[in-house]
């Protein structure tokens, strides 16, 4: 009787060992199944990040996933508490964190939080990305330059 359920152990402990093994080998082989044709970015929006910079109570992200073999950007936007309907948003570049530029690409109307969207980039635009000089602003009647910016991140 003893040798039967040392035997039992013995089999349950294999069973857990090779689901424990599976498991590990999963989750390795996930992260080799990462496309390195795609990058992935994201940043915080916030009145603070605007230049100058502005007391807005807003707040915001944008994410954003990148194919560097077709050049496709695709993004997604969301913000709460603006003092106002936003009145455009765009993409930024090239600017350093703390400098400001002209607009690289713009949103479609109207800015919601919740919004979508995708552009095809020309070289130079995926080169600036790429090097961290985008931001993303979203502009207010009360903060006509803007209110609410981020610093698009590249994230590793």
């Amino acid at each position: 009787m003893q040798t039967r359920r040392n035997i039992t152990r013995l089999a349950i402990g294999g069973i857990a060992t090779a689901a424990a093994a599976f498991t590990l080998a999963l989750s390795g082989c996930t992260s080799m199944m990462q496309p390195s044709n795609m990058a992935a970015f994201t940043t915080q929006l916030r009145g603070a990040n605007e230049v100058p910079s502005n007391a807005s109570t807003g707040s915001g992200s944008v994410d954003a996933a990148f194919n560097k073999d077709t050049l496709q950007l695709r993004w997604k936007v969301t913000f709460t508490g603006m003092t106002g309907a936003p009145t455009m948003g765009h993409f930024h570049g090239p600017a350093a964190v703390g400098a400001n530029a002209g607009v690289a690409l713009g949103w479609n109307n109207p800015v919601t939080s919740g919004l979508e969207g995708s552009a095809t980039l020309t070289a130079a635009q995926a080169a600036d990305l790429m090097a961290g000089k985008w931001y993303a602003n979203i502009h207010s009647a009360a903060f006509p330059g803007g209110e609410l910016r981020g610093q698009m991140t590249l994230q590793k």
